[in-house]
């Protein structure tokens, strides 16, 4: 075991943890932000997406050890009031229905927004890919991303 330092959502957070523990079980197990789901354990499916130095990465093959200073944000730490544009736009659109993806598919989707403001379609299908949505709300997906790029 080693203790570590994270910057998460803003606040430094120490956990006592073994170093190859995946961050997707220090936020869940240590933390108790739980909003960031396990969907596949193979960093395939999307679920457990979060945002290093606001880049989205897939947190259940990400070794807490391998994290350093960098600042890590969760679904939980988007937005204070769930009021991100993406946020937002997924209301608007009505884009969740199981729910289970939508926190990885929103930090994807912030991410996206964030590097490209107004995303070609072509980019928001690339970017979004490896987000599977078990429901098969896309076009909402895509509609919405459209609608937050426009805010």
């Amino acid at each position: 075991m080693a203790v570590f330092t994270l910057n998460i959502n803003g606040k430094q957070q120490k956990v006592d943890v073994d170093p190859s523990t995946p961050m997707l079980w220090v936020l869940r197990d240590e933390l108790h932000l739980v909003g960031t789901k396990y969907g596949c354990g193979i960093a395939q499916c999307g679920a457990c997406t979060i945002h290093v130095d606001g880049d989205a990465v897939r947190s259940c093959q990400l070794p807490v050890s391998s994290m350093g200073d960098y600042e890590i944000t969760t679904i939980e730490g988007l937005s204070e009031n769930a009021d991100h544009p993406v946020q937002k736009a997924w209301l608007e659109h009505d884009v969740p229905q199981c729910g289970y993806c939508q926190a990885g598919q929103i930090m994807s989707a912030a991410s996206l927004l964030k590097r490209s403001p107004n995303p070609s379609d072509e980019e928001i299908e690339s970017t979004m890919n490896g987000n599977i949505c078990r429901c098969g709300t896309y076009t909402r997906i895509k509609a919405a991303i459209k609608t937050a790029a426009g805010q």
